[in-house]
């Protein structure tokens, strides 16, 4: 809403944060931060689970400024989670492959992208989409298959033909992306093989973009400080 945190002690001030300080209000309170549609949404939530479970909370009781900031962290995040799949789905099947391959040498798969990703030439080889290793050393290969769905779940017949696929090539590892999401036979399905797949949904695919800084940047950040304790004892000095 008004801050959005990118680390420990580390925060991005939002542009409708900037917006507010620019109107250099004399305080900022609980009335004042009514103004946001967020912040009351956040309230009635937290009223209705205090309500729920029984709580003795008075009308008194205030939201503190970091649970005001994990509200709108987790708000910002999720927006921009829907925004990435959006932006993903207007591009070509090549470009999600590739971007796919670039994440995941980002997470320490291989080495560089042009030393530990091959990406197979658009001509889906055997139900692969890709082949990339599984450390900067080559021990082993991981086969990809990336599916970039504008409407529909993938089910369990597609990861049924993509264990065929990593069959077919002797392979044991295989990682399946899409950004939509797994049916409930898809999530269930075992290899009843030495097979091992790993399945990520377009939610995960997301946010281990953001986590690995892929298709975004941090615009501002700013710094909450807190009184250091051991400077103000006897030995601190």
């Amino acid at each position: 809403m008004l801050t959005e945190a990118i680390g420990k002690g580390k925060y991005v001030i939002t542009k409708r944060g900037l917006e507010l300080l620019e109107a250099n209000p004399t305080y900022i309170d609980r009335a004042l931060l009514t103004q946001y549609p967020e912040f009351v949404k956040f309230t009635q939530k937290k009223n209705t689970k205090e309500d729920s479970e029984g709580s003795s909370a008075t009308d008194n009781s205030e939201t503190t400024p970091f649970e005001l900031m994990e509200s709108s962290y987790k708000e910002l995040r999720d927006e921009l989670v829907n925004r990435l799949l959006t932006e993903i789905k207007t591009q070509s099947p090549q470009f999600f492959e590739h971007l796919v391959i670039k994440l995941l040498v980002a997470m320490g798969y291989g080495g560089s992208f042009e030393d530990a990703a091959n990406v197979t030439k658009y001509s889906h080889d055997e139900g692969i989409d890709g082949v990339i290793k599984e450390d900067k050393l080559g021990l082993d290969n991981i086969y990809i298959q990336a599916k970039r769905y504008d409407t529909g779940n993938v089910g369990r017949k597609e990861i049924q033909s993509f264990v065929g696929a990593l069959s077919g090539k002797g392979a044991s590892k295989g990682i399946f992306i899409t950004t939509s999401n797994f049916t409930k036979e898809a999530s269930s399905y075992k290899p009843a093989s030495n097979i091992k797949i790993v399945l990520i949904d377009g939610n995960q695919l997301a946010n281990y973009m953001i986590d690995y800084n892929i298709g975004v940047y941090t615009r501002q950040t700013f710094e909450i400080k807190d009184i250091d304790s051991d400077f103000f004892t006897e030995n601190g000095l």
